[in-house]
């Protein structure tokens, strides 16, 4: 591994556990995606954050995903994280599920393995963060127990 790639990595394990920390579950390989999506239940909710090196994952994305899943009255069954640019094949393979334009950081929220909302990228960067976190709890109020 170059310098460069060992950087990144050890960057990005420090956003990764700002995640994984609050109960996040990292899903770093494609199987390890493919694996968690073919044993979750139909009436579960999993709420899926892909995680990026960005200013707006920093200081916007993975802040609001933690305060309203930690916070909110209703919660999903599940919380993973995929990491675009890091963990790339676990991305890719948690795109396909999503099958939404490519964008990160963003947040989908499943139920079984039927995607019920998507929040991408512009609906994250520039705005504010409690704009943002009612996105979430909007979301969760209308599919989580």
């Amino acid at each position: 591994m170059n310098p460069y790639e060992q950087y990144m990595r050890e960057l990005a394990q420090q956003m990764k556990a700002e995640l994984t920390e609050n109960g996040f579950e990292s899903l770093e390989t494609s199987d390890a995606v493919s694996q968690y999506m073919n044993q979750v239940g139909e009436d579960d909710t999993t709420f899926v954050v892909i995680n990026s090196t960005c200013g707006c994952a920093a200081g916007l994305a993975r802040p609001a995903a933690v305060a309203v899943a930690d916070q909110n009255d209703k919660k999903p069954t599940h919380k993973i994280t995929v990491f675009a640019g890091q963990d790339k094949e676990a991305t890719q393979t948690m795109r396909a599920y999503i099958q939404q334009v490519p964008s990160s950081p963003s947040y989908a929220l499943f139920k079984g393995t039927e995607l019920k909302h998507f929040i991408p990228r512009e609906h994250i960067e520039g705005r504010d963060i409690q704009d943002i976190c009612m996105d979430i709890k909007d979301v969760f109020d209308e599919y989580c127990n």
